[in-house]
């Protein structure tokens, strides 16, 4: 068994390991391995406007859709939790998880189809884009923070101040925003780690000006193959950073 684990750990590892040492190598034809040794291929990434111009409209889209998404699951969290509570459980989960179900090139050719017309042009549009990214990436959020709700007991907790005389605003942001606050970082660390690497809907509907780096990161990989692993591990960098802080803040939560 632990050897099957070990292989299938080589296996998942393998092309990552392969792409850190292409980025290093200063040529790569016909070899197994690259030849030669250069950092110069990660300068041309930096040096590059087009990746420079993806890589800060990335980190627009993804500040913009950690912000709508924490203004909007947390009380359609908070109401999907009551109606599960009221026995309507599995249509909340079918509700909840349909964005995922859902196909993405699908959801993007309704968003070609919707808003490429005279009444609602906004095809191209980064908002449009960022509105994608929070149909896509919302779901994994609420049901982060409808399963922490479950398990924490919140329910008691809210019946017990309302013993006390507390009304729902006070019940909603001193009991429950305090009690969400390690799942909800948490949560938006991993629809922060998802809008990074989202590629299908946004190579679809975002403008020439407003591609995101994954977009821009195909491209690369028609040209110099030291470039394009270079490029593609900073990608993988952002991604990493990203669980890491996720598996952080969700020890910090379970030691709070």
């Amino acid at each position: 068994m632990r050897i099957v684990t070990a292989l299938y750990l080589l296996y998942l590892a393998a092309p990552i390991a392969m792409l850190a040492v292409g980025s290093f190598g200063e040529s790569w034809t016909n070899t197994l391995f690259p030849t030669g040794l250069t950092t110069r291929w990660y300068e041309e990434v930096y040096n590059d406007p087009s990746f420079r111009r993806a890589f800060v409209t990335s980190l627009k889209v993804v500040l913009a859709v950690c912000v709508i998404n924490a203004l909007i699951g947390v009380p359609l969290a908070y109401t999907l939790h009551a109606a599960r509570q009221r026995g309507i459980g599995l249509a909340v989960r079918l509700v909840s998880l349909m964005p995922i179900v859902v196909p993405e090139l699908v959801l993007a050719f309704g968003f070609i189809l919707v808003f490429s017309s005279d009444t609602l042009p906004w095809l191209g549009s980064i908002w449009l884009l960022i509105a994608g990214h929070v149909v896509l990436t919302l779901p994994y959020l609420l049901n982060t923070l409808v399963a922490d709700m479950a398990h924490m007991d919140l329910d008691a907790r809210e019946l017990a101040a309302m013993s006390l005389g507390a009304s729902f605003a006070q019940r909603f942001f001193d009991i429950v925003l305090p009690s969400l606050r390690h799942s909800l970082l948490s949560g938006l660390i991993v629809v922060a780690a998802l809008s990074v690497g989202e590629f299908q809907l946004s190579n679809l509907v975002a403008g020439f000006l407003d591609r995101t780096y994954p977009i821009v990161l195909l491209q690369a990989f028609y040209g110099a193959t030291g470039f394009a692993c270079a490029a593609t591990v900073v990608l993988l960098l952002l991604a990493a950073l990203a669980s890491a802080a996720s598996g952080a803040s969700a020890r910090l939560g379970r030691a709070g």
